[in-house]
């Protein structure tokens, strides 16, 4: 049965779950980066990006199983890329294809949510974006779709998360609790009453460099 799951997504101690002022140099807005530091020094995220090395241990095992059992992905807008507005104009041959290179970490189908059309765009390594423009449900149910029984992973960022959250389509959560205070931001759970949704934490682990916490609908 597919589930619909938020994984190794990260968050600060005041509840950010990215910086303020996204551009182009701030992928994760201003400071975002620091949410994650607990998985770039994984042997995980080393081995997605073709590398050796990296830690092992509690941080790179709850790394590893983020990405098991995944059969699609779904992604806002801001997640996919900087950009604004219609993707290209006449003086852009090119359009924005992502922050990743030409191989997506991805590489199962991914459906980014968006007001402005695009066809899909086929990646190295099995990864295909598909733009949808008519909302999340649609969104979530053509991920599903492609999944064929394995998971819809959303993957965030905070805007996409919390609408799905609102709408009550996620059944359980992975956070990552990272030692840093942001201060700004977008907030996860501003306004979200994760009780009333029927969340309850099921596990607390603490990793080597931040704390794993397990969250399921009941």
């Amino acid at each position: 049965m597919t589930r619909v799951r938020v994984a190794a997504f990260s968050i600060s101690l005041d509840g950010f779950g990215a910086g303020p002022r996204q551009d182009i140099n701030n992928p994760l807005g201003v400071r975002g980066v620091e949410l994650h530091s607990w998985f770039f020094l994984t042997e995980a995220f080393k081995k997605m990006h073709g590398q050796s090395g990296g830690t092992t241990g509690i941080d790179n095992d709850f790394a590893a199983q983020s990405f098991e059992n995944v059969g699609a992905w779904i992604l806002g807008r801001n997640m996919f890329g900087p950009v604004r507005g219609p993707w290209s104009t006449p003086a852009q041959e090119d359009p924005w294809r992502g922050w990743w290179g030409e191989n997506p970490p991805y590489h199962t189908p991914v459906f980014v949510l968006t007001h402005h059309a695009r066809p899909p765009l086929a990646m190295e390594g099995g990864t295909t974006f598909h733009f949808v423009t008519d909302g999340v449900e649609s969104a979530l149910q053509q991920a599903k779709d492609a999944a064929k029984g394995k998971d819809v992973r959303i993957g965030g960022g905070v805007s996409t998360i919390r609408q799905y959250l609102i709408a009550g389509q996620i059944d359980e959560m992975h956070l990552v609790m990272s030692p840093v205070f942001l201060g700004e931001g977008e907030h996860l759970f501003c306004a979200i009453n994760l009780a009333q949704l029927g969340f309850t934490s099921s596990q607390i682990v603490a990793g080597e460099n931040a704390t794993h916490i397990l969250t399921k609908k009941t």
